[in-house]
């Protein structure tokens, strides 16, 4: 319906330091997650399932994976107008700074953008996980006669310091807004909610930082370089000048901004009904499609695991886990609460053998718990990681523990027999 007159804006995010090291060497939305996609398959399979398919992702950190990425997996017909174009920041004769912001980053990269024809930008961001019809929102923008939409979500109180906190009037159009408010705050700052979001204590509206500028005001709103964040500075000084709506979504959506709910995202997706529904025939998530064999499993007891493609596995166990691609688990080893994203390729079976290196994947008689295990790492046999609350934070050359979680680092090698807690 409205796939003709909308461009979307995915905004990569900056340097991703709260998801470190998972962002040591790719930018935020080419992390993995769910053991075979990428963060940035999220925004861009939710504008696909609902027909938008001209697409900017805009990124400045790290971003020759996530160009990989890109290039290998969305290829649209010859004779289609679709795209997904990687757009990095890059120094002109007019600007020669990085992305001060995420107005900033739509500001700079504004010249390839009006190359299209468009009516409405879409501007999403790169690290959350849900799944939504943008076209209901694009019609509520447009019935309202609205000129900027906001999406936003009913949050707990304990959450609501952490977003862009909304008041509506009767129409849901937006009367003010505070960005992460103080605790003592809140109570002014409730709003009207469904009565089975007032159930679950659901009763401030935040912002999800999803966005709908009809285009000759996003041009005006360019035009001002002292602006740099759409939360913080534009959102807030556009209220009483352009009429903003609120347009409210009541589905799983969760912000990936941490190492704590990245590992918490992946694991819900081994719950009995996951919140996040990989298994849908409409709301399909696309990636890479991989010429990948079937997973193998020998003698493996398995409860709550969700394991991808091409994957050897001679584990005792493994339970509230996620296995990435092409994963190799030895003989006798636990793996309990962790996600292990696997591997690019395959070793060759004298490099699995050989005894002079440790080979890629997870070795024998391991136990592996509340960890990530990155991606090409090679941990030898016996090596016993647990994180817990008691695990204090520490960064190594192989390793991180952040909020009781140990992330193993993209190829790290950890050596027979080491102890990690």
């Amino acid at each position: 319906m409205f796939h003709d007159n909308v461009i979307s804006i995915i905004l990569g995010g900056g340097q991703g330091s709260r998801l470190y090291p998972l962002t040591e060497s790719r930018s935020k939305p080419a992390v993995p997650i769910a053991g075979k996609y990428r963060l940035v398959d999220i925004p861009i399979s939710n504008c696909i399932n609902s027909d938008i398919k001209r697409m900017f992702v805009l990124t400045q950190f790290n971003s020759a994976s996530l160009n990989k990425h890109i290039k290998n997996t969305y290829h649209f017909s010859f004779f289609s107008s679709a795209f997904v174009d990687v757009l990095a920041a890059e120094q002109t004769i007019s600007n020669s700074t990085w992305f001060q912001g995420t107005a900033d980053a739509v500001r700079q990269s504004m010249h390839h953008f009006l190359s299209h024809e468009f009516e409405y930008a879409l501007i999403l961001s790169g690290d959350q996980l849900y799944q939504m019809d943008f076209n209901k929102m694009l019609e509520a923008h447009r019935d309202a006669g609205a000129e900027i939409t906001i999406a936003t979500m009913p949050v707990k109180e304990k959450e609501a310091t952490s977003f862009g906190i909304l008041k509506t009037d009767k129409n849901n159009f937006i009367t003010s807004f505070i960005e992460k408010p103080d605790k003592s705050l809140l109570p002014e700052w409730t709003s009207d909610v469904s009565k089975e979001m007032k159930a679950q204590g659901r009763n401030h509206l935040g912002s999800m930082g999803i966005y709908i500028f009809n285009r000759d005001l996003l041009i005006d709103l360019m035009n001002d370089p002292s602006t740099n964040d759409f939360g913080k500075e534009i959102i807030p000084q556009s209220l009483e000048k352009h009429k903003t709506l609120s347009y409210q979504f009541e589905g799983y959506w969760t912000d990936i901004g941490n190492i704590d709910s990245f590992f918490e995202a992946n694991l819900g997706l081994t719950d009995e009904i996951p919140q996040f529904d990989l298994f849908n025939n409409v709301n399909r998530i696309y990636t890479r499609a991989r010429m990948l064999p079937t997973t193998k499993i020998s003698g493996t007891t398995l409860n709550r695991a969700v394991i991808a493609e091409g994957c050897i596995i001679n584990a005792a166990k493994i339970e509230h886990s996620v296995i990435g691609i092409r994963a190799r688990i030895g003989h006798e080893s636990t793996i309990i609460n962790a996600y292990i994203m696997g591997s690019d390729s395959y070793q060759t079976l004298s490099e699995v053998v050989s005894t002079s290196k440790i080979p890629m994947g997870i070795g024998e008689r391991c136990f592996i718990k509340n960890a990530i295990i990155d991606k090409n790492c090679c941990i030898g046999n016996d090596v016993r990681i647990n994180g817990s609350a008691n695990s204090k934070d520490i960064e190594t050359d192989t390793y991180v523990i952040k909020d009781g979680i140990v992330v193993v680092k993209k190829g790290a090698t950890i050596p027979h027999g080491t102890v990690i807690n």
